[in-house]
C-alpha cells in the first residue's frame, strides 16, 4: 500500500462518518439538497481508497472483490441513490477499520516479541558501568541485568537469578538459574541484578534468531489465502450475475444496487487471513514460531510424522542410570570419584556424571595430574588415590576385565547404553551406566499426535538397530529406520511423502536436509543446532516435545474457523442478495446487513487467537504435586539400581555382606516405597482421575502397586527365612527370581507414572487449545 493510500485510508472512515451525519442533519433542518451534496461528496471520497487497488488487480488480470464495491459506490452516485452510497462507504470504511484492528490483534504476539527485543545494555567498562547499544557486546563482556531487564545475549550467569521466560517458552513459573550456568537471551529478569558474561554477540544470541524467525513468519502468505483469493474470482461473477438478473427481471435500478451492496466485502477475504494470521499468534504465545501460513495451513492436512531419535524422543542430554561396583568402593564413592576427575574434561558424558554425583549430593574434589585423551578416556588423582575412567583398553590396558565387567558391557550394548568403566589405584572399580532416556511425555505425545490426524509415526536414526528398535517399539511407532545419514533421511522424507503431506522433527545439523524436504519441518530450536532451525518451517523455542502437537491443534482449529468463516460469511451473503434482488432489502438495510455480517465473520476468525482454558483452570496445584513425586522417583533411582545390582552379586557376596545388601533393599521395598505409592494413590491419582474422566482410569496403576506390594512382601519373607550360616542354592534362585521381577515392574510403573506426571504438569499449566 503507498503513503497516499495509507492516508487515504486513515482518514475514510472518519470523512464517512461526519458526511453521513452531517447530511442527516441538513437533511433534518429541511436543507434536502444540501444533504444529497453531502452524501455524494461522501460516495465520491469512499471510491478513492480502493480504486487504486481494483484497477491495478483488473491489470493484472485479478478481478478481487473491490470491483463490487467501486461499482456498488459508481451506480449509486448514478442512479442519485445518495444516502445509500453514503451508507456504502460508511460500511466500507468501518469495515476496513474493523480489519486493520483485527489484523493488528492477530499479529499481537508475534508483534510482542520483535518489540521487546532489548536496544541497550549496560557493559563494565575500566571498572565503571556504562550504556552500551547491544550491537556493541561481544564475547567475553561482562554485563550487569537489572530487575525487569530483557536478558539482551546469550551467556554465563555470574550470580544466582531468576527468569521469567513466558515471552520465550509460554511457561508462566519464574525460572531459578544458578551461578555458572547458561542463560539464553530473551528472557526477563524476575529477581536482583546480577552480572552476566556474554558468550556471543547480540545477532549470534537465541532471541535474535527467535526475532529473524518471526520476522520470516510476517511476511508469508498461505496457500489458504491464495485458495480464498481464487474463489474471490468465483464469487465476483457470481454477485454480478445476481446483479444483471435483477437489473433484467425487474428492471429496478436499487435491486441491482441492493445485491452490489450485500456482496461487498466479501466476508471470504476477511475470514482466511485473519484466522490464519490469529492462530500464528497463538502458536507464537505457546513458544511454538510458525514461518508463516503456508506452514500452518499444510500442518493441518499432514498425515505423517517423522522423528529424530536423538534429542527429539530421547532428552539429547545423558544421564546415569546405574552404578555397578566390583569390588570394595561402594557406588556412592565411586560416583563421587568419576565425577571428581570430570569436572575438567568437556566431554558430554562427563557432563552427565557430575550432574549425577550434584543430584545425590556428593562433596567432589579437585582433581590432580589430570591427562586426558580424546576418545578414549581421563585419569588423574582425586584425594591421593589413581582414578581412571573410560572405554575398556583405556582403563585396563592388556589386563582382561572382570566376569561381572563383562557382563554389564554385554548387557548395555544390548540395551543402547553406554558403559563407563572405573578403575580405581589400577583395579577396574566399577561402571557408569549412561543412557540417554525417552522424553517421559514421548509415549503419550504420539498417542495425542494420532487423535489428532496423523496417520503414519516414523523414526529415523542414525543409531544401531537394537537401539533404534528398543525405542521404536517402546514408543509405538509404526516404521524404525536406523542407521540412516542426512541424505538416508532426505530419501526417506520423499519416499514418506507419497503416503501424504509430511512432517519431519529434528534437532540437530545432520537434520537439517531432512526438514528442508519434508512438507513441513519442524525444528527443537531450544538447544537444537541453527542450521535446523533455518531449515524447519515450524521451530519450537521451548524443549518439549507436545508443543508439536499442540501446533498441529492450533493449525486445525485455525483452518476450521476459516473455513466456518468463508462458508456462513458467504451463506448470508447470497441470501442477502436474493433478498435484494427481489426486492425485499432496500440499498440502505443492505449496507447495513453486511456490515453486520463482516463483523460477525471477523469475530469469529479471532476465535483461532484463543484456547479452551477449562483444562487448565481446573487442575490447579497438579503442576506441583507431579513434580514433588517426580523428584522422589530420582531419589529413588540409586535404591532401584541396587534392587538390580544386588540381584546380580548375589552368588558373590559373604554371608554377612549379602544380609546387610539385602536388608537395605528390604528397608526401601517394605518401609520407605510404600510410604511413596500410599501419597500417589492419595493425591495424585485423584488429580488425574479428575482430569481424565471416565471409570477409574487409574486402576491399571494401583493394580500394579498391590503387585509390587505382593513381590515385595515375597522377598521379604525369603530374607526372613534365610539360614544364619548363608543362603543355599535353592535361596538364591529364588531371590534373584523375584528381585529381577521388582526391578522389571518399577522400572515399568516409574515410567508409567512418570508419564502421568508430565501429562498432568502440562494440563495444570497449559490453555490447551480448544477443538
Amino acid at each position: 500500500m503507498s503513503p497516499v493510500e495509507r492516508a487515504l485510508s486513515r482518514v475514510w472512515l472518519p470523512v464517512s462518518f461526519v458526511g453521513i451525519v452531517g447530511g442527516a442533519v441538513l437533511y433534518a433542518t429541511g436543507e434536502h439538497d444540501a444533504a444529497h451534496v453531502a452524501w455524494a461528496v461522501t460516495s465520491a471520497f469512499g471510491i478513492l481508497p480502493i480504486a487504486w487497488e481494483t484497477i491495478d488487480g483488473l491489470l493484472h488480470r485479478q478481478m478481487g472483490v473491490d470491483v463490487i464495491a467501486v461499482l456498488a459506490l459508481v451506480l449509486s452516485l448514478y442512479f442519485r441513490e445518495y444516502l445509500a452510497g453514503a451508507v456504502i462507504a460508511l460500511m466500507l470504511s468501518s469495515g476496513r477499520a474493523l480489519e486493520d484492528f483485527a489484523d493488528s490483534r492477530a499479529h499481537r504476539e508475534l508483534s510482542a516479541l520483535l518489540e521487546r527485543a532489548p536496544r541497550m545494555v549496560t557493559r563494565y567498562e575500566d571498572g565503571e558501568l556504562a550504556t552500551r547499544p547491544v550491537g556493541e557486546v561481544s564475547p567475553g563482556d561482562r554485563l550487569i541485568v537489572k530487575t525487569g531487564e530483557v536478558i539482551p545475549v546469550d551467556g554465563i550467569a555470574l550470580g544466582p537469578t531468576v527468569l521469567d521466560e513466558s515471552a520465550l517458552t509460554g511457561e508462566s513459573r519464574p525460572v531459578e538459574r544458578a551461578d555458572g550456568e547458561q542463560i539464553r537471551s530473551g528472557a526477563v529478569n524476575a529477581g536482583a541484578a546480577f552480572d552476566l558474561r556474554a558468550v556471543a554477540t547480540a545477532q549470534e544470541s537465541t532471541y535474535a534468531g527467535i526475532v529473524r524467525l518471526v520476522q520470516e513468519a510476517q511476511t508469508q502468505k498461505a496457500p489458504f489465502v491464495r485458495l480464498a483469493d481464487r474463489y474471490a474470482a468465483i464469487f465476483v461473477p457470481v454477485s454480478l450475475g445476481i446483479a444483471a438478473a435483477a437489473w433484467a427481471f425487474s428492471g429496478q435500478a436499487d435491486r441491482t444496487l441492493a445485491v452490489l451492496v450485500v456482496a461487498t466485502p466479501c466476508p471470504l477475504l476477511l475470514a482466511v487471513p485473519i484466522a490464519i494470521v490469529s492462530g500464528i499468534s497463538r502458536a507464537a504465545k505457546r513458544g511454538i514460531i510458525v514461518k508463516g501460513g503456508g506452514a500452518l495451513e499444510t500442518l493441518a492436512r499432514a498425515r505423517v510424522l517423522m522423528f529424530d531419535k536423538t534429542g527429539t524422543l530421547t532428552s539429547g542430554l545423558p544421564e546415569v542410570a546405574d552404578i555397578e561396583t566390583f569390588g570394595a568402593v561402594d557406588a556412592d564413592e565411586l560416583l563421587r570419584l568419576a565425577a571428581s576427575l570430570d569436572q575438567v574434561s568437556p566431554h558430554v558424558l562427563g557432563t552427565a556424571i557430575v550432574n549425577a554425583a550434584r543430584q545425590r549430593g556428593l562433596q567432589l574434589s579437585f582433581p590432580g595430574d589430570v591427562r586426558e585423551q580424546h576418545g578414549a578416556g581421563i585419569e588423574g588423582k582425586v584425594d591421593g588415590r589413581a582414578v581412571a575412567l573410560g572405554k575398556t583398553a583405556f582403563v585396563t590396558g592388556d589386563v582382561p576385565l572382570p566376569a561381572r565387567a563383562r557382563d554389564v558391557r554385554r548387557r548395555t550394548a544390548m540395551e543402547g547404553s553406554s558403559c563407563v568403566f572405573v578403575a580405581v589405584d589400577g583395579e577396574v572399580a566399577g561402571a557408569l551406566v549412561i543412557d540417554d532416556p525417552i522424553r517421559p511425555d514421548s509415549p503419550r505425545v504420539i498417542r495425542t499426535l494420532r487423535r489428532v490426524g496423523i496417520r503414519r509415526v516414523v523414526m529415523v536414526t542414525g543409531d544401531h538397530p537394537d537401539v533404534a528398535e528398543s525405542v521404536g517399539i517402546a514408543l509405538g511407532v509404526d516404521r524404525i529406520l536406523s542407521e540412516r545419514d542426512p541424505s538416508d533421511k532426505v530419501e526417506a522424507v520423499h519416499a514418506e511423502r507419497e503416503s501424504g503431506v509430511t512432517i519431519m522433527v529434528g534437532d540437530g545439523i545432520n537434520d537439517a536436509p531432512a526438514l528442508a524436504a519434508a512438507d513441513v519441518g519442524v525444528a527443537m530450536g531450544a538447544r537444537g543446532a541453527t542450521a535446523s532451525s533455518e531449515a524447519a518451517d515450524v521451530v519450537l523455542i521451548v524443549d518439549r516435545l507436545d508443543r508439536i502437537a499442540e501446533a498441529l491443534s492450533i493449525a486445525h482449529r485455525s483452518r476450521r474457523i476459516a473455513v466456518q468463516s468463508v462458508l456462513a460469511g458467504m451463506g448470508m451473503s447470497f441470501a442477502g442478495m436474493l433478498f435484494g434482488a427481489a426486492g425485499v432489502l432496500k440499498p440502505v438495510a443492505g449496507a447495513v446487513v453486511q456490515e453486520a455480517i463482516d463483523v460477525a465473520v471477523i469475530l469469529n476468525a479471532l476465535r483461532a487467537l484463543r484456547g479452551d482454558r477449562r483444562a487448565g483452570g481446573r487442575a490447579g496445584p497438579g503442576m506441583q504435586v507431579g513434580e514433588r513425586f517426580r523428584h522422589e522417583h530420582r531419589e529413588f533411582a540409586p535404591q532401584l539400581a541396587k534392587v538390580r545390582s544386588v540381584a546380580d552379586r548375589l552368588g558373590e557376596l559373604g554371608p554377612q555382606e549379602l544380609r546387610a545388601e539385602l536388608h537395605e533393599v528390604r528397608w526401601f521395598l517394605i518401609e520407605r516405597l510404600p510410604q511413596h505409592e500410599a501419597e500417589e494413590e492419595a493425591i495424585v491419582y485423584p488429580v488425574v482421575e479428575k482430569l481424565m474422566g471416565g471409570e477409574d482410569p487409574m486402576a491399571s496403576m494401583s493394580r500394579a502397586h498391590l503387585e509390587i506390594a505382593h513381590l515385595s512382601r515375597v522377598f521379604a519373607q525369603l530374607l526372613e527365612d534365610l539360614p544364619p550360616e548363608g543362603p543355599e542354592p535353592e535361596d538364591l534362585m529364588d531371590l534373584r527370581r523375584v528381585m529381577y521381577g521388582l526391578h522389571a515392574i518399577l522400572r515399568l510403573h516409574f515410567a508409567q507414572e512418570e508419564e502421568a506426571y508430565a501429562w498432568l504438569a502440562s494440563e495444570s499449566e497449559e490453555e490447551v487449545p480448544a477443538r
